[in-house]
C-alpha cells in the first residue's frame, strides 16, 4: 500500500509521516511534496525513502539535486506533477497544502488516488460543487481530516440520518477574552499562537479571527449537503467538543475528542486495515474535563464572521471571493500591510467588487482567483 502526501513539510504531513513510522510501517511512502522547506524535506527522504519527491520551489532545486545523489528518490517538476499524477495510481493520499493553491492538484488527485484525506478547506470552499462529480466519477472515496467535519463523517455516512441543526464549535482563538481596543494592536506573532491547536499561520490566524469557521460551514455544506440555514457556530473554549448535531427525536449528540490531528489521522490510515491497537485505548481513554463552555458569537469580537453571514452563500462566485480575499488579507496582515482589525474590512471591501466569471471547471476557478487577486490588490493600492 502507497502514499502521497501533498504539503509533506507541514504540521499535517509532519505527523503523518511520524503515525506512519509508529503505526503503519507496512505503508510505502510513493511522493512527497512540499513548498520551499528542502531541508526539511531531504530529513523525511533519508527516513521514509520515497519513490518520488516534488518541490514548489523551483530556486531551491539545484541544493535538493545535489542532495540526493546517493538516493534512489527521483524529483518530479511542480511544472509535471499532475502529468504524473495522471499516469499512476495511488491507494492513500493526504492534501494538506494551506490556501486556495491546493486547487491546482485537486482534480488530478482525485483520478490519481482511491482514499483522499482533505485537509486543504479552502480547495472545498472553492471547488466544492465540483468535488463529488470527480470523486464520483473516478471512484474516490473522501475522508475529512479537518476535526469538525472528521466528527460529522460518521454519522453523515447514513444518508437516512435526521437531523435539526448542526453546530460546529470553535474555541475562539487566542483573543476570545480580549476587549476591542486592544485587538488594534495585535502583531502576527500573536496572531499565530493557538491556545489548542499546532497549525500553520494561515490556519491559526484564520481561527483567532473565526475565518476558518466560516470556511468550514462551507466545507460541511458541500460534504454532508446540509443546508446553510441548519449550519451554526458556537464557541468552546476546552475544544473537545467538535460538533454537535441536534436530532429530531428531541437529543443532541456531542462528538468528543482530544484537540489532536493524530486521531484523525491515523482513522484515515487504518480506514482500508482495520488495525486493532491496544496502545489506542490507553492513550484516549475518556477525559474527565471539569467544565465545558459554549458561547454565543460575538459578532463586535468577531466583525468578519458578520461579512460572512450576509453574503449569499448560495453563489459560487460570492463564496470563492470570500475565500480568496481572507487568504489576500492574512498574507498582507503577515508581511504588515494592514493591522489585524482591518483583515475584515479588506475582506468585505473586496467582497464589493462585482465579477461574471464562470466557475464550472477547476481550470476556471484558478484563473478566477488569479484574476480576482490582482483586481483586489490593485483597487487597494497594494502592489
Amino acid at each position: 500500500m502507497n502514499i502521497n502526501i501533498f504539503g509533506s513539510t507541514g504540521n499535517i504531513g509532519t505527523k503523518t509521516l511520524s503515525i506512519i513510522k509508529n503505526n503503519f510501517p507496512f505503508i510505502q511512502v510513493n511522493l512527497l511534496l512540499a513548498n520551499k522547506n528542502y531541508k526539511k524535506l531531504l530529513t523525511q527522504v533519508k527516513l521514509f525513502k520515497p519513490k518520488y519527491v516534488c518541490l514548489n520551489d523551483n530556486t531551491k532545486l539545484p541544493l535538493l539535486k545535489k542532495k540526493l545523489v546517493n538516493y534512489r528518490t527521483k524529483i518530479i517538476l511542480s511544472c509535471d506533477i499532475n502529468e504524473y499524477l495522471y499516469k499512476s495510481k495511488t491507494e492513500l493520499t493526504i492534501l494538506s497544502i494551506s490556501g486556495y493553491n491546493s486547487l491546482n492538484y485537486l482534480e488530478a488527485i482525485l483520478f490519481n488516488t482511491n482514499n483522499l484525506g482533505l485537509v486543504s478547506k479552502e480547495c472545498i470552499v472553492s471547488a466544492g460543487h465540483l468535488l463529488k462529480k470527480f470523486s464520483k466519477k473516478n471512484n474516490t472515496k473522501i475522508f475529512p481530516l479537518d476535526s469538525e467535519h472528521y466528527s460529522l463523517n460518521y454519522l453523515f455516512s447514513n444518508k437516512n440520518f435526521q437531523y435539526n441543526n448542526v453546530y460546529l464549535t470553535a474555541s475562539g482563538g487566542p483573543f476570545l477574552t480580549y476587549n476591542l481596543k486592544s485587538l488594534e494592536k495585535i502583531t502576527f506573532k500573536q496572531a499565530i499562537k493557538h491556545p489548542k491547536w499546532k497549525m500553520g499561520y494561515k490556519n491559526s490566524i484564520d481561527s483567532s479571527t473565526l475565518a476558518n469557521k466560516c470556511l468550514e460551514l462551507v466545507e460541511a455544506h458541500y460534504l454532508f449537503d446540509i443546508p446553510y440555514e441548519k449550519l451554526k457556530i458556537i464557541i468552546h473554549p476546552e475544544a473537545v467538543i467538535h460538533s454537535i448535531v441536534d436530532c429530531k427525536n428531541l437529543t443532541s449528540i456531542m462528538n468528543y475528542f482530544y484537540p489532536d490531528m493524530f486521531i484523525p489521522i491515523y482513522n484515515f490510515l487504518n480506514s482500508t486495515n482495520n488495525i486493532d491497537n491496544e496502545y489506542l485505548n490507553k492513550k484516549f481513554e475518556f477525559n474527565q474535563t471539569n467544565q465545558l463552555n459554549f458561547y454565543k458569537v460575538d459578532k463586535n469580537k468577531f466583525p468578519l464572521f458578520n461579512v460572512f453571514d450576509q453574503i449569499d452563500k448560495n453563489s459560487k462566485i460570492d463564496v470563492i471571493k470570500f475565500n480568496c480575499s481572507n487568504e489576500i488579507a492574512v498574507n498582507l496582515f503577515k508581511f504588515n500591510k494592514i493591522k489585524y482589525n482591518q483583515i475584515h474590512q479588506f475582506i468585505d471591501n473586496s467582497l464589493s467588487l462585482d465579477f461574471n466569471n464562470q466557475v464550472n471547471s477547476i481550470n476556471d476557478i484558478v484563473e478566477f482567483q488569479q484574476y480576482f487577486k490582482e483586481i483586489v490588490l490593485q483597487k487597494n493600492e497594494i502592489i
